[in-house]
This record gives structure tokens, C-alpha cells and sequence, in this order.
């Protein structure tokens, strides 16, 4: 284990993750200083020592810390040796800011509001999201349903009922599947979110940013809602 962290390439790999995100290969290989080909071969090394678990998002593999027990392990372990890593830096994958704070990925919520709203079920016990799948726990049911989303009904169907997907630009988890889905559809209805013509870009509305203060402790600042197309005079 030792001989693996240690070595300068790997630890700046894994100081990269240390964040919870996920990196491509690519981006592991420019934080590391190091050839792609090279790289993929330290990648693969600290997947077989189960240090890194690697997930496919559409045409990409991303990277990520397999438990948060590495990255401890990574922090006392670079404390005690006082390894001195140069600072990290992960090219930022090219997107406006509106597309950053809030987008639909597919029928759901991605960007920083989907994430947002992950995190904080997430931390009120509302839903459990891992490696291997998403849950809805009674206490998230009952908070659904407050709020407006029958979940059993929802559930049914052969898609998904709720599942994890890693967001393109936070690098983190939001929130896919049907309950992904009625969670969008639920902050439209609510207009709390209005979609911005032309791109999968949403608003976030004054009345959204108190409701998402309120009903999920989020601070995002609120967007000036997209106009309607106006109809020419004929």
C-alpha cells in the first residue's frame, strides 16, 4: 500500500480525488505530469488495490476515491510522511455559468442545483446513493410526498427507480431515475425552475431560490426567469 501511494504520480492522482469528485483519465494524467499511456497504467494499478473505483458516464470513464476511508487513509498517510504535493488543478470542462448552476441531464436535475439537492437528501436521510445503486429511505417517502411526489407511483415501470449519476461538471452525484425525474418535473410545476429556450440551461427563480432555502437548506442565487418567445406581428 505504501509503495503504491508513495509513489509521486500516484499521489497526485489520488490528492485530485482527495475532494470526493471524479477525474478522467486525462485530467489524472496532466495533474500527474505524466504521459496518458503512463497513467492508465498507474490507474489500473489503484483499481486492482481497490484504492479507485472507475465509472462509465456515456463515452467517458471517470475516476473517483472507492470509500472515503482512502482519502483518510491518503491524508494521514501524506501527514505523516510530509509529502509536499504542488497544488492540483483539474481542467474545468467547458461550460457557461448558466449551464454550470443548474441543467437537465436527460428528464432530471444536474449541475450545481442537482447536486445540491443530493447532497442535502443525502444528509437528511431522505435517500442513500452509492457505487451500486440509489434507495429512497420511509423518512425520504414521506418527505416526497410532503412535497409533492407520489414515489410509489413513480417507481413503477421498468426504468430506474432511483439511481446515482455522476454530474459532467461538479464531477459529483445527482440524483437520475424516476425519482430524479419527478423531482424536476415537481420544481417546474412549482416554477421554482423555468427552462432557458435553446439549451437544457434552467433558471432558477426568486420564488425558486426562497422554496430551495426553505424546503432544502440550498443557497443558489436566483436568475432573471427566461422571457417568453414573443409572436410576430403578422
Amino acid at each position: 500500500m505504501g509503495s503504491l501511494i508513495g509513489d509521486p504520480a500516484r499521489a497526485n492522482m489520488l490528492a485530485a480525488l482527495a475532494d470526493g469528485r471524479a477525474c478522467t483519465a486525462s485530467e489524472l494524467a496532466h495533474v500527474a505530469g505524466v504521459a496518458p499511456q503512463t497513467a492508465s497504467g498507474h490507474l489500473a494499478r489503484l483499481v486492482q488495490a481497490n484504492l479507485l473505483r472507475v465509472a462509465r458516464q456515456g463515452r467517458h470513464r471517470y475516476y473517483r476515491l472507492a470509500a472515503p476511508l482512502v482519502g483518510s487513509l491518503l491524508e494521514t498517510m501524506m501527514t505523516a510522511a510530509a509529502v509536499q504535493l504542488p497544488p492540483r488543478h483539474v481542467p474545468a470542462p467547458r461550460l457557461d455559468a448558466a449551464m454550470r448552476t443548474a441543467r437537465t441531464c436527460y428528464d432530471h436535475l444536474a449541475g450545481r442545483l442537482g447536486v445540491a439537492i443530493a447532497d442535502a437528501m443525502v444528509a437528511r436521510g431522505h435517500v442513500v446513493l452509492s457505487d451500486e445503486g440509489g434507495e429512497v429511505t420511509a423518512r425520504g417517502e414521506d418527505f416526497l410526498a410532503g412535497f409533492g411526489v407520489m414515489v410509489a407511483r413513480r417507481g413503477a415501470g421498468r426504468r430506474p427507480f432511483c439511481r446515482p449519476c455522476l454530474d459532467w461538471s461538479e464531477r459529483r452525484w445527482h440524483i437520475a431515475g424516476a425519482v430524479g425525474c419527478a423531482l424536476c418535473e415537481r420544481l417546474l410545476a412549482l416554477a421554482w425552475i423555468a427552462r432557458r429556450p435553446g439549451t437544457r440551461a434552467v433558471a432558477i427563480t426568486p420564488a425558486g431560490q426562497r422554496g430551495l432555502s426553505e424546503t432544502f437548506g440550498i443557497a443558489l442565487a436566483a436568475d432573471a426567469a427566461p422571457q417568453p418567445a414573443r409572436r410576430s406581428v403578422q
